[in-house]
């Protein structure tokens, strides 16, 4: 019964927002998305391709006449937004919070809160992406990024070796533990990762930009390197 009554208290404490307090929307986002029906699917998997083509905006419009009661829909529209820079995504992210795509919520605002230069609160919602979503190495390297803004090189490198081992195919953060030591001045190091990770040219001079980038104004772009393959992540 006392457990009951604790969980009915939390409840209760949700505020105006209607989002659960943190704590409980960790327990919450557990759960499993409804799927869609069929015809739904297959309007998802339309927009997915024209925004994988390079047409966002057609996706959105097909992503549109989906209801957004759907977590995929809201999902897939806040990442559309967000990249063509509408404020629309922030509410839409957030509406994830506390549900089954509560990790990718949490990422989503963190990627936001990067992007215009509040890496302290993306700092906050990428560590709560992590703990939701712990293997998304996606999740990994933008939070080894923000880490690297901030200037704590310790644990960005752990972040950035732990995305490369959850999936050694990416070069985001293969290009990110380069910029980490050029930002360092270990140019040794940097050439070490270059051959051991096998890096191009363009990816080498790449890193070196955002390095540079970094030396200037004290902070990078989140996941610059990615914006087209982001639309479908």
């Amino acid at each position: 019964m006392k457990a009951i009554l604790l969980f009915s208290g939390l409840l209760l404490l949700t505020g105006c927002a209607g989002q659960p307090p943190e704590g409980l929307a960790h327990l919450l986002g557990a759960g499993s998305c409804g799927k869609p029906d069929t015809d739904q699917q297959m309007s998802l998997d339309l927009a997915d391709q024209m925004i994988s083509e390079g047409r966002p905006h057609a996706g959105l419009a097909h992503l549109e006449q989906l209801p957004e009661r759907l977590d995929q829909v809201r999902l897939r529209k806040a990442r559309v937004l967000r990249l063509l820079g509408r404020s629309e995504a922030e509410p839409l992210y957030r509406s994830l919070l506390g549900g089954c795509l509560a990790a990718e919520g949490e990422h989503g605002l963190g990627q936001m809160a990067s992007a215009r230069g509040d890496d302290p609160q993306a700092l906050r919602h990428l560590q709560r992406a992590a703990r939701l979503a712990p293997t998304d190495e996606k999740v990994r390297n933008d939070l080894g990024v923000v880490q690297m803004n901030l200037g704590n090189h310790e644990q960005a490198r752990f972040e950035f070796l732990t995305a490369l081992e959850l999936k050694d195919d990416n070069p985001l953060p293969a290009v990110n533990l380069v910029t980490l030591s050029l930002v360092q001045d270990n140019w040794g190091q940097a050439e070490d990762l270059v051959n051991r990770l096998h890096l191009r040219p363009e990816q080498f001079a790449q890193a070196q930009a955002r390095a540079q980038q970094l030396r200037a104004s004290g902070r990078g772009p989140l996941a610059a390197a990615s914006v087209s393959s982001a639309l479908l992540n």
